[in-house]
Parts: structure tokens; sequence; C-alpha cells
């Protein structure tokens, strides 16, 4: 079942009542996992630009969109490589700070991954 994100604010993200104080990725299924940053902070020192290593991680067969929530303040951003791989997927990717990403996902139908970003 694809949960329902109830409310974002800087540091946290609620989703079917359960809060949690990190970045997460709603997968295919609906089971919500912590975000695998380090993949991208290898590469780019920071988790703000999105790797190729952690697009291919996020990604999965059947997705039609990938629904970013880029943080409050909107900080987060794919790499040109990452942008190539989802787009070569066919997978289109939504980016939009946290709050307004947080309304696309829920009223998404298509096969939908959420990633949302939940500070700066």
């Amino acid at each position: 079942m694809i949960p329902h994100i109830d409310s974002t604010r800087f540091g946290y993200i609620t989703i079917d009542g359960e809060t949690f104080d990190h970045d997460v990725l709603i997968r295919l299924s609906g089971t919500i996992v912590k975000r695998k940053k380090k993949l991208s902070k290898k590469v780019y020192g920071t988790s703000h630009t999105l790797s190729l290593a952690e697009a291919e991680y996020v990604y999965e067969t059947g997705c039609k969109t990938l629904i970013v929530g880029t943080g409050q303040e909107g900080i987060l951003e794919l790499s040109p490589e990452a942008a190539a791989f989802f787009e070569q997927q066919g997978c289109e990717v939504i980016l939009k700070p946290t709050p307004e990403a947080i309304r696309t996902f829920n009223a998404a139908t298509s096969p939908k991954i959420g990633l949302f970003h939940v500070t700066c």
C-alpha cells in the first residue's frame, strides 16, 4: 500500500502518522527506507547533489515517476549523470521543494517512487 505523507517541517517528515527525522525513500511497494545519502556524499562531498550511484539505487523497474522533495528551501539537485540515467529508464523526475513535493506525491497515480530531503 502506498503511504500518505501527512506533513513536513525542517528536519522531519510525517508519513501515515509516523515521524522520520531523516531523509526518506518511498519504494514502489510503499516501503519507507532511510535515504542512502552516502552514495552521493562519496562523490560530491554533500548529499545536496544526487549522484549516479544513488540514482541507480533509487530506481526500480516499472517506476514511471520519481518525485524528489528537494528540501525545505529546494537545495537538492540531480547530477547530470543521474538525470540522464532516469531519462534512459523512461522515468519522469519531478523536483520540487519538499512541502510541494509531498502534495505532488500524494496526488500522483502513476507507479511512483518518492525521495524526500528534510532539511535545506
